[in-house]
């Protein structure tokens, strides 16, 4: 039920050019005299046998998102890479890299804040970070960062609807048996003593349960509205979820094929259940409706929900300032003073064309890329290029292959450029007064207004605890004098509301929506507002799109080995990551994948791989589940799939 919103990718494609204030070009580039270039220096002008160390690889990053800079961190860790010496007085060779990050944004490190034309910072999407991020997580470890110093705790997230609260989402991890149990008569009080074993502790935590008891569990009094039949109703679509991801390709396949709507009437989901829990969970999480949705994305959200651990959806918040400048830009700063080798970061550029040509192997090779420089205002050229990584969504996918008719030749490429996207429009609000609510996350459902859209608002105020920087500037209030709430809404397939003017959108929630779920917004005064729209930038996983969506490794080695693709919607194949659907874990980790099949497929294994950190495993009885369903499928027809 926690909420899923932007992915990183997405949200960085979304901020256009002509959405921000103008910037230069950005560019970053470092060339440290290292101690590794103070040895070669000494060797080289002592021994007459030192072997002079390869020319550098050259590689180009295309997209400045969590995928990008995973690509990014992967290249520059794993290389430089050193050949040990063949004799006692030889220094060794090194292969080691020249890298290149370009992004159309004027800067894609994350140093220089977005802001509205008052010069208060913005941000493209709320983004929340779930339990089951391991590798963010040992980012900030080795980044020096304290996780508690960069997100909030974990907190709830309520959904509303014109009826008032709906739902709201309980904190597994950090819940007691008092707090999910204490107010639920008769068969709260029996729940309560079994899982206590009849001692009267308040504080006792709730315990893990085995999924998806637990969640059942966990969530008995947070619906306040949903019968217990609705929601028991879902029974058979867990039972498809188990199905679909114990299958092998052929068979996710056949659910790919299918709307997600198309499931749940074979499965005989309640009509409520649809349109009061799936329908706006899926339009905030997958950003469609459940008609417009591939069955098989909205089986791995389900899994989340209800089959993975207990906790798996926990969800958390940047605690102060924006994603960019908490995480990426610590780590950009990082990765430009590696001492070997050097990081080059291109921002307000757009890749125009990526040039192939065929080597003696018989193979293509990308080897020249061109791209529109808005600080000069002149086209560039990278040549004799050995690798790139293209970690860019749909929208930059398009335009890429659109203009490069060598890359177009491959269906693999011009079929991921025929991928539609989703229209996204993000609004920042702020306020006179504060406005206390149940959750500092939350979901608009089945409201009118939406036209069609899914919602949500994110108290900034309460996030980020009153923090100075959401109003634009450092210096605290005179004494005595409080600011008041400062609210992010965003609006996912948003079409319907395009049209609408920034001043006719922020009316739409100020007099509609937000009095609608809280009433005491309609109490509050509008201080300021941004509204920021961004047609087409996030993935749509429609029916069938599955073959689509390109694979990590583009084009294939067979054919063209130095392309790689990343991004939380390729297709990662045997390196797929338990992190699954639009997030940013998976967006950061298929960076570090694609990098490592570049690296392998231009020197020759002479690198080093980056780690890539697994999720928990699965519970034993979700294991056990699906065996036994492979088992019986090889007697059972599927006959609710196509």
């Amino acid at each position: 039920m926690k909420l899923h919103y932007l992915s990183a990718a997405a949200v960085i494609a979304a901020i256009s050019l002509s959405a921000i204030p103008s910037c230069n070009a950005f560019t970053i580039s470092t060339q440290p005299a290292s101690a590794f270039t103070t040895r070669l220096q000494a060797a080289a002008s002592s021994d007459s046998n030192y072997n002079q160390p390869p020319s550098p690889k050259k590689y180009v990053i295309i997209g400045g998102g969590w995928a990008g800079w995973g690509a990014a961190k992967a290249l520059c860790e794993g290389l430089p890479y050193t050949i040990p010496p063949t004799e006692p007085t030889d220094v060794g060779n090194y292969q080691f890299a020249n890298i290149t990050l370009i992004d159309a944004l004027p800067d894609p490190t994350g140093a220089t804040p977005y802001l509205s034309a008052t010069g208060k910072p913005v941000e493209a999407g709320t983004r929340g970070f779930w339990k089951d991020y391991p590798n963010i997580n040992k980012l900030c470890a080795q980044l020096g960062i304290d996780e508690e110093d960069v997100f909030t705790p974990f907190t709830n997230s309520s959904f509303y609807s014109p009826d008032g609260l709906e739902a709201t989402a309980p904190v597994f991890s950090e819940a007691t048996v008092e707090s999910i149990l204490g107010d639920v008569p008769l068969v709260g009080n029996v729940i309560k003593n079994a899982l206590s074993g009849g001692r009267e502790k308040k504080e006792e935590a709730f315990p893990l349960l085995p999924s998806p008891l637990g969640q059942v569990i966990a969530t008995i009094p947070y619906f306040e509205r949903l019968p217990i039949a609705d929601r028991a109703s879902m029974v058979g679509l867990l039972l498809a979820t188990v199905d679909c991801l114990a299958g092998d390709e052929k068979v996710q396949a056949a659910y790919d094929r299918m709307t997600a709507h198309e499931l749940f009437l074979r499965f005989r989901l309640s009509e409520r259940l649809v349109e009061d829990f799936l329908k706006p969970t899926l339009l905030v999480g997958l950003f469609k409706p459940p008609e417009e949705l591939s069955a098989l994305v909205v089986m791995e959200l389900l899994y989340y929900y209800a089959l993975a651990h207990q906790d798996s959806f926990d969800v958390r918040w940047i605690k102060k300032g924006t994603v960019s400048d908490s995480l990426i830009q610590p780590m950009a700063e990082r990765l430009v003073k590696e001492e070997y080798g050097q990081l080059n970061v291109l921002g307000g550029c757009r890749v125009k064309e990526v040039s192939l040509e065929e080597r003696n192997d018989g193979k293509m090779h990308a080897s020249k890329l061109t791209y529109f420089d808005t600080k000069s205002g002149q086209m560039e050229t990278i040549e004799d290029i050995d690798g790139i990584i293209m970690a860019v969504g749909n929208q930059g996918m398009s335009s890429i292959v659109g203009s490069s008719p060598d890359l177009a030749k491959f269906p693999v490429f011009s079929k991921a450029a025929s991928l539609k996207g989703i229209d996204v429009i993000s609004c920042r609000l702020w306020f006179d007064r504060k406005v206390s609510t149940r959750s500092p996350a939350n979901v608009f459902s089945r409201f009118d207004a939406l036209r069609g859209a899914g919602g949500t608002f994110f108290m900034l105020d309460q996030l980020q605890e009153d923090s100075p920087e959401l109003w634009g500037d450092d210096d605290a209030t005179e004494e005595g004098e409080e600011r008041g709430s400062v609210v992010a809404c965003d609006f996912y397939n948003a079409g319907g509301l395009m049209s609408l003017s920034d001043e006719d959108l922020v009316k739409v929630l100020t007099d509609e929506l937000l009095p609608s779920a809280v009433t005491k917004f309609a109490d509050a005064k509008l201080v300021d507002s941004w509204v920021g729209k961004y047609p087409g930038v996030v993935s749509w996983f429609s029916p069938g799109s599955f073959d689509k969506r390109p694979p990590l490794e583009g084009a294939g080695n067979d054919v063209l080995p130095n392309i790689k693709c990343a991004g939380d919607w390729v297709r990662m194949g045997e390196r797929e990551h338990g992190a699954k659907g639009l997030c940013q874990e998976r967006a950061y980790v298929s960076g570090f994948e694609a990098a490592n099949s570049l690296m392998k497929s231009t020197c020759e294994e002479k690198f080093q791989p980056h780690e890539v950190l697994p999720v928990r495993e699965d519970e034993a009885q979700f294991k056990m589940g699906m065996e036994l369903n492979k088992k019986v499928m090889q007697y059972l027809p599927r006959f609710w799939t196509r």
